[in-house]
């Protein structure tokens, strides 16, 4: 949009110029001398303050936009049969739209109004021998409204994208604490641990310790791959990657309705149904699971569950392994249970029926 509105303006300036002067060179007005010099200076400003109005400081760009509108108005009526009219539309139009002071623009405007009124009277007084009507002088203003809209309506927009740039860098940020913080921090107390063991002289356990580091190491190199593929995947429907999340785990999908959500719940969605199924993984292996995504009325719904797998037991009792689910994974439950909330929604994760299962709800 910014673009085509650089292209567009510096094209209309220059079209009207071009058209203004072949109009005078071919039907020369009765005021000659006098219409070409304000054509002249109507043009040089309508060039500056469309070319290189950046150029100037605050002070500077009223003063150019001052002499467009105030040299065109005159205009208006030393040329009404000709392309020259429409400078003044087009000065005060660039009056609302650049510069910083409304009440400069307004002002600029109201000028140019009256001034292209009186303009009538004068050119009538002096002999001119087409003069417009001396009402339609008073319209030479009105285009400062739009200029104004237009540039609340770009600074709306870049405010929403500066806002957007934000809102995803504290999504990355979230996920580099997630993943890279959980493993670093758990690297540092196995080390500190093994360093300790090591002066204690109980080498063993300190050499247990190291490789219970590399381990964290190792797990968060893989929990950072899937975070980066989890951001690039946020990019697709949700639907379609929680249900390319499914088919890579070999879990059965089921998805109902559809709808629009933000890249925030879009994201925690997939990262609560990789880590359910990352979990399910390892702690169900063998199992049938399976991944149900559902958009109820004001909520999107994710459901993980599994059978129970090899460490299902007999009935009544608590299927073993349940504990651990709590600490394993990248984000773990504490982490998916905190995005949920943070997010207005909630988190169930626990023992249901023979297996496990993990349902969250966000508001969309």
């Amino acid at each position: 949009m910014k673009l085509a509105d650089e292209m567009f303006r510096p094209l209309v300036t220059l079209v009207l110029a071009g058209i203004t002067v072949i109009q005078l060179v071919t039907r020369p007005p009765s005021l000659l001398a006098l219409t070409w010099t304000v054509t002249a200076v109507v043009i040089a400003a309508a060039v500056t303050a469309v070319f290189a109005l950046d150029r100037f400081s605050d002070r500077g760009q009223i003063v150019v936009i001052g002499v467009f509108v105030l040299a065109s108005a005159p205009l208006f009526a030393l040329a009404p049969s000709t392309a020259g009219v429409a400078f003044v539309f087009l000065a005060t139009s660039t009056a609302g739209r650049q510069l910083e002071s409304r009440h400069a623009s307004v002002a600029l405007a109201v000028a140019g109004s009256v001034l292209a009124m009186v303009s009538t009277w004068v050119a009538e007084a002096l002999g001119a021998a087409e003069i417009p009507p001396w009402w339609l002088g008073l319209t030479a203003g009105l285009p400062v409204y739009f200029g104004l809209v237009r540039r609340e309506r770009v600074a709306a927009q870049a405010a929403a994208e500066y806002t957007a740039v934000l809102e995803e860098r504290g999504r990355i940020a979230r996920e580099i604490h997630d993943v890279v913080g959980h493993s670093l921090s758990g690297i540092a107390v196995q080390l500190d641990m093994a360093d300790a063991l090591h002066g204690a002289g109980k080498s063993a356990e300190a050499n247990e310790a190291v490789l219970r580091a590399r381990a964290l190491a190792v797990s968060g190199l893989k929990e950072t791959r899937r975070a980066v593929h989890a951001l690039r995947e946020s990019t697709l429907p949700l639907t379609e990657s929680v249900a390319r999340l499914a088919e890579t785990h070999g879990a059965a999908f089921s998805g109902s309705g559809e709808g629009p959500v933000s890249v925030e719940v879009a994201q925690t969605v997939i990262r609560a149904a990789q880590e359910a199924l990352t979990n399910a993984h390892k702690h169900a292996r063998g199992a049938r699971v399976e991944v149900g995504l559902e958009y109820a009325p004001g909520v999107v719904r994710l459901v993980v569950a599994d059978g129970g797998g090899e460490r299902a037991v007999g009935s009544g009792m608590r299927p073993a392994g349940v504990e651990e689910r709590a600490v394993a994974g990248g984000m773990g439950l504490t982490g998916m249970r905190e995005r949920a909330e943070l997010l207005g929604g909630k988190l169930f994760a626990g023992p249901e029926g023979p297996g496990w299962t993990v349902r969250m709800e966000l508001p969309r």
